[in-house]
């Protein structure tokens, strides 16, 4: 069974930073002009078959610690920690508490199959459109509803590399929701949903989600996961409607320089 790690790990193909590194299992990031947690470390332990969380030492932490605070270090950027119960160390909470890193935000990782969600979501008469690659329509109506800097957002789209969905749902002639999915080994990863707001409460999230379970079906990829945070409580009660349950909950440890 894919744990949280591995399904991290595919979150962070799906939504790649610009510059990554690697030292030891650790993942350093950073995407310049995209959203915050786009660039945080992903600091987890090993996971082959023979890994143990008991095999970090202290040390050894301590000095992936102080090589991803010389990565951030060096690019002017706080030091952000995605922590991830069942991916990380059980003493990194501790240790990073006692360097001084603030806990920020609260996550929901959530999974369903991808027959689930096609049982439960709405049948309705909106219209979806899906492109398996990124167009520049379905970018623009992403853009008008989330805003910030355009050009690293498009790059960031660019740089996926695995197959992906790209779904826009049309109301009264005009775009007012959107969302993609990309997958990877058996699981299409849900992302960027956003809907304009005098289109919420009348299903066009729904049917973005309907869409691309549509199209992982296609492809024969089982299962779908998704990222939410626990506050969107509008986001949460559509997820849970469709079949969505949460795996684990998150959250960062954050060092501001």
């Amino acid at each position: 069974m894919v744990g949280a790690t591995e399904l991290q790990e595919r979150a962070a193909h799906a939504v790649p930073a610009e510059y990554v590194t690697r030292i030891g299992p650790w993942w350093l990031r950073h995407a310049p002009g995209c959203s915050w947690w786009i660039g945080s470390v992903l600091p987890h332990m090993p996971h082959t078959p023979h890994s143990d969380a008991s095999l970090t030492s202290r040390a050894e932490l301590d000095g992936l610690i102080s090589a991803a605070e010389a990565y951030t270090a060096e690019r002017g950027i706080p030091t952000l920690m995605q922590m991830t119960p069942g991916a990380v160390s059980p003493e990194l909470d501790a240790i990073l508490e006692a360097r001084g890193y603030e806990r920020q935000a609260s996550v929901s990782l959530q999974t369903a199959t991808t027959s689930q969600v096609l049982a439960l979501a709405p049948t309705g008469s909106l219209r979806a459109r899906l492109d398996e690659e990124p167009t520049r329509e379905w970018f623009e109506a992403w853009h008008g509803i989330v805003g910030g800097d355009p050009d690293p957002q498009w790059r960031l789209l660019r740089r996926v590399e695995e197959r992906g969905a790209y779904v826009s749902v049309e109301l009264g002639g005009e775009t007012v929701a959107v969302g993609r999915a990309v997958a990877e080994s058996g699981w299409a990863g849900v992302f960027n949903m956003a809907t304009r707001p005098e289109a919420r409460g009348k299903g066009a999230a729904g049917a973005v989600l309907a869409a691309l379970a549509g199209w992982a079906a296609a492809n024969d990829v089982p299962r779908m996961y998704l990222q939410a945070e626990h506050e969107n409580e509008t986001a949460m009660r559509l997820y849970g409607r469709l079949g969505f349950s949460e795996l684990v909950p998150f959250y960062f440890r954050v060092l501001e320089k």
